[in-house]
């Protein structure tokens, strides 16, 4: 059980590590939720892989540490909130540039303003 769950927290952070080195922005929110995804896994498993385990101590032998079970609910929380952020400011970086790349260069192929004519605009000066 525990080999399984280390691989599995193993590769969701292998891939949310490589996710995160994309040069695209969704990418990069999948691997940033897949990052938090295992790294909530570990927390969880630090209060002790058991099933039946009570988080009172004292009323048995062995018991479960609650307190990794709050702070992984915090984390999903706080991760959700991440996410959405996340995404609102690609869509921003999107819409602002005219890309997806990270690195946030605009596409210089279309130009700022289309016009109807061939002719330059003459600016009056008023």
């Amino acid at each position: 059980m525990e080999i399984t769950y280390a691989l599995i927290i193993g590769s969701l952070t292998f891939a949310g590590v490589y996710m995160v080195l994309r040069a695209r922005t969704f990418p990069v929110v999948v691997g940033l939720t897949l990052l938090s995804y295992g790294v909530n896994l570990f927390l969880f498993s630090t209060g002790r892989l058991m099933s039946g385990g009570q988080p009172i101590i004292g009323s048995t032998e062995v018991y479960s540490d609650p307190l990794p079970q709050a702070l992984v609910l915090t984390a999903i929380v706080i991760g959700f909130a991440m996410t959405a952020f996340a995404v609102v400011l690609a869509l921003r970086a999107k819409a602002d540039t005219g890309n997806d790349h990270v690195d946030g260069t605009r596409r210089f192929d279309l130009p700022d303003e289309p016009t109807t004519d061939d002719q330059p605009r003459e600016e009056t000066g008023q």
